[in-house]
Parts: structure tokens; sequence; C-alpha cells
């Protein structure tokens, strides 16, 4: 029986923000319904501990956010959101009182490619806020994401904005330290308990569309983590945004048989002899970082 890490279910595919390092679903846009979301719960059961509310999408849009954390405590999962944190601030409430949430990734990156409805310094503030309560009051994790460094930084288009995010949080955590000279040594620092901040370089989604092809490689799709898309649709992993590989529908077959089909086993088997199968999985750069 497969078992995984990371199960990733997309709540809504639907987003307030239009980031040029996210391409736009081209799906038509949903809010997955509770009944549908229950149905996952229970056939996912057996497989996995620990779903993301996480494909495409913001899910502190969802109008039910908290039914379903409500649901996911019920059936004993633990839950990592990510956010561009938008919405934060209206959404805090529900958040800080869910017993269910484990993890919630911010996506500082994104405030940058979008139009500014709000300063920079805003937008920080309402996040921080959420992280020092959260780390006083409850044991969520609060995961403060840059993820926007080029592969040298030294000509990073965004380390000047960089900068000022990190002034801002060394501010709000009176930190007696640079981020940055930590940053240097470092992906990831703690800033407080619970309270995480790590770097990392712009990644591409794959697209089918690409001329690029590589045969040869290994990826954890279908083996560490698997993901359901808003209307059901089960893929191999968090990077099939549009459903390219699509292995069944979680509403008219029973999850175990849609991982466990033809199409499924070939992927997995493929990936064991570092053989890629799947035409979108030939054109992904991000499946490479495994590859050393």
């Amino acid at each position: 029986m497969k078992k995984f890490k990371k199960t990733y279910i997309e709540i809504t595919n639907v987003c307030n923000l239009n980031c040029e390092f996210c391409p736009k679903c081209e799906r038509n846009p949903e809010f997955m319904k509770i009944e549908l979301f229950e149905k996952i719960l229970s056939q996912i059961k057996n497989h996995s501990n620990h779903i993301y509310f996480h494909v495409k999408g913001e899910p502190s849009l969802h109008p039910q956010l908290g039914k379903f954390l409500d649901a996911a405590y019920t059936y004993g999962y633990k839950v990592n959101i990510t956010t561009n944190g938008t919405l934060i601030e209206s959404s805090k409430h529900t958040l800080l009182s869910k017993p269910a949430l484990r993890q919630v990734n911010f996506s500082l990156h994104s405030f940058d490619a979008n139009i500014k409805t709000t300063t920079m310094e805003k937008y920080l503030d309402e996040i921080l806020i959420f992280a020092k309560e959260a780390s006083r009051n409850t044991n969520i994790i609060s995961a403060l994401r840059l993820w926007n460094l080029s592969e040298d930084n030294n000509i990073n288009p965004s380390k000047e904005m960089n900068r000022y995010i990190l002034r801002q949080i060394e501010d709000a955590f009176n930190l007696d330290y640079m981020i940055e000279e930590k940053l240097a040594e470092q992906r990831g620092i703690k800033l407080a308990r619970n309270v995480y901040l790590n770097q990392a370089p712009r990644f591409k989604w794959p697209d089918i569309n690409e001329s690029e092809d590589s045969f040869c490689g290994f990826c954890y799709g279908l083996r560490d983590q698997v993901a359901i898309l808003v209307d059901g649709t089960v893929v191999p992993c968090c990077l099939d945004g549009e459903g390219v590989i699509n292995l069944g529908n979680i509403q008219y077959t029973h999850f175990e048989d849609i991982i466990e089909n033809e199409r499924a086993n070939t992927l997995y088997n493929g990936f064991s002899n570092r053989k890629v199968v799947e035409p979108l999985c030939q054109k992904c750069n991000y499946r490479k970082k495994f590859n050393t």
C-alpha cells in the first residue's frame, strides 16, 4: 500500500493575485464542496496523515475554510496551508482557532509580482502579527518564504526588495543580527518559536508545450506525494496544475484503485528504474534536483 508524506488537496483553483511565476489556471474556476472533501478524507486515510491545501489557487478565499479544517480534525489529519498572505487579516481568527492546522506557508515573493493594492509595510505587518500571535498562543508553524532568487543572487533583481522585507522582519522580532548575513551561509533560519524564514531560487512550473525533454531521472511524485485537484482529479504531484497526468477522478473511482492503476504504476516503476515515462515529467526542470 502506497504511503504519502504529503497529500495535496486543492480546495479551490481561484486566486486573487496574478503572479508571473505561477501560470494562470486554464481550468474552470471552482471551490470544492465539503461533501467531496470529506469523501477524499475518508478514502486517503490509510495513505497519508498530512494534507496540504494547495496546488493552484488561494485557499483562504474558500468561504468554508473553517469547516474544511474542522472536517480534517475530525478525521485526524494535520493541515498545511500555502497562502500569498493578502487575506491573513480576515482569515486570522479562523486559522488560529483550528487545532487541525499545523503550518502556514507565506509566499512573500507574491507581493512584488502584483499591482499594489496596499503597501509592502502593511502587507508584511499583517503576516508578522499573525506569525507572532501563532507563536505565542498556538503550536502552528509559520514559514516565511522568499522564493524569488536567481541562481546567482548577486544579480537577483529582487535583492533590494528582499532586503527591505528582511529589515522589517528584523524589527518585528527584535533580532540582534542581520538576516541577510545568516542567509549567506544557509537557506533557512529560525526567527522565533515556530517561526521560520527561507529563501530559494524561483522554480518554473512544467509545461507540456516546452521543447526540452529529459527521459532519464527520478522524482518523488506518487511516491512521497500525490495531489487531488478541486474537481476530484488525482495527479501524481503538486506541479501538475492543469491535470495533464489524469490518473482518475475520486468522485467516480476509489482512491486506492486510482493510485494502483496501470498508468500510475507505469509512472511509479519508471522512476524506480530512473526512466521518465510521462511527457509532462520529461519537461519538468524541478524534477532534475532529485537526480544528484
